[in-house]
């Protein structure tokens, strides 16, 4: 079965949504969330900030157009786009699970009313700020830590609940898991490492001595497996070749099969704390010279095998060392990284020239078809045939007028088939704009 896009329409979420840019994204459309828009039960529910800054989250019933649309008692506190809205489903007591507004700070935390998610025809009148609860700032009283950033919510194959987070800051950050079991969160820590020696690939003098790990995605498989994909910061700008570069370096690869306690690398092996030294992690050997973007994107296929967009300047090209977002803009591209069934890493260059400083997301559809969502909505795919070497525009993005990044739906397409984002039209200063929700149906 070939991959294919067939458009099934469109709606609009809200015809002035917040918007300014920071770091070069939106707050409403940072395609690191996990999830801004997510399907469970036969609804679909998107969360976003609105022109006075409230936080809002709003669902839908698949194949409808209608959506019921519910503020929350917060505002955003600042104009950074890091300070993004995530969601999280726990299937053992049908709560909706929402963080947001943080920066290696404080965060802020809403959790439902229990089973609200749980019946498939929900009661008229139930989606209400009582039913979706009050804000508060830690984990039903576990606090974490006063520097967290970037949450991620998965579920495990038995139901519960997790919460994926950094602890400290860009270039000194370690990655982490809460959990939540129907009755209370733990914290079972962090398990990566920010210390270590890296030594830039242009000379041993220079020198990086702390860093963080940015992932692409931390996902189960059907298997009950759980895999990561990431890239390395470092801290000290001494490890470029010169200032207005992205100091990211290498992709690397772990899995957990106790989820998220052990950490083992591509050959199996157990890790403790994965760290810049760690063995067998790098999967894809890049310096920092190359514009390599953090925090893009991963899925696992049928059978269990990883996959991942990357995007950087082309290794052909040689070296960058002009600013980052001129030379992403000017000569990135995406790539496709997998593990084919020999246990190969094959990479191959997706050729859409980016156009871009930003991410693109990673969909697979039910016949291992992958989907690049590139910048500006635009589709491009590869066959599983072909040994996902087939690249090609499927659709160029044509009257979305979508500012960049978009936030892909990465649970809806089990459950009908529909490759659905979440994008928001590109504005002026900091004029809000509309935000949209398009839905693709792909092969069956």
């Amino acid at each position: 079965m070939k991959p294919s896009l067939t458009l099934r329409g469109s709606t609009r979420l809200d015809a002035h949504a917040l918007y300014f840019v920071s770091y070069d994204g939106l707050v409403n459309n940072n395609s690191f969330q996990k999830n801004g828009l997510l399907t469970y039960r036969g609804h679909q529910y998107a969360a976003w900030y609105t022109a006075d800054r409230s936080a809002v989250v709003a669902r839908r019933a698949l194949g409808e157009d209608t959506w019921e649309t519910v503020r929350l008692g917060h505002r955003l506190r600042y104009d950074d786009s890091h300070n993004v809205i995530s969601m999280g489903v726990s299937a053992v007591d049908g709560r909706l699970h929402l963080v947001l507004d943080s920066h290696s700070d404080g965060f802020f935390y809403v959790k439902s009313a229990a089973g609200l998610l749980d019946t498939d025809e929900p009661a008229a009148g139930a989606w209400t700020p009582a039913a979706l609860g009050p804000v508060h700032t830690t984990l039903d009283g576990l606090s974490l830590t006063p520097r967290f950033t970037y949450p991620q919510f998965l579920t495990t194959p038995e139901g519960l609940l997790q919460l994926s987070y950094r602890d400290g800051v860009s270039g000194d950050g370690r990655n982490a898991l809460a959990e939540y079991d129907g009755s209370r969160w733990r914290a079972p820590g962090e398990w990566s490492s920010s210390t270590g020696v890296y030594r830039s690939p242009i000379g041993d003098h220079r020198t990086s001595t702390a860093r963080n790990m940015y992932l692409h995605g931390i996902d189960y498989d059907a298997r009950g497996r759980l895999h990561a994909f990431f890239t390395w910061r470092e801290q000290d700008p001494a490890v470029l070749r010169a200032a207005g570069g992205l100091t990211n370096h290498d992709t690397g690869y772990v899995y957990s099969d106790d989820r998220g306690r052990t950490w083992r690398n591509d050959a199996g092996e157990a890790l403790g704390e994965v760290a810049v030294m760690s063995p067998g992690v790098v999967v894809d050997p890049l310096g920092p010279d190359h514009c390599l973007m953090n925090q893009e994107s991963q899925a696992v296929d049928s059978a269990g095998r990883p996959h991942a967009i990357i995007s950087h300047v082309p290794v052909r090209l040689g070296p960058r060392t002009g600013d980052y977002v001129i030379e992403r803009v000017r000569h990135a591209r995406a790539h496709h990284l997998r593990k084919d069934a020999a246990g190969r890493w094959l990479k191959t260059e997706i050729p859409v020239p980016l156009a871009s400083s930003q991410r693109t997301k990673l969909v697979l559809d039910r016949h291992d078809n992958a989907y690049a969502v590139l910048p500006y909505g635009r589709i491009a795919a590869a066959s599983r045939a072909s040994g996902h070497t087939d690249w090609t525009l499927l659709f160029d993005g044509e009257g979305l007028n979508a500012f960049g990044e978009v936030v892909v739906d990465e649970t809806r397409i089990a459950a009908d088939g529909v490759l659905s984002f979440l994008y928001q039209e590109r504005s002026t200063g900091t004029t809000p704009s509309a935000l949209h929700v398009v839905d693709f149906a792909l092969p069956l």
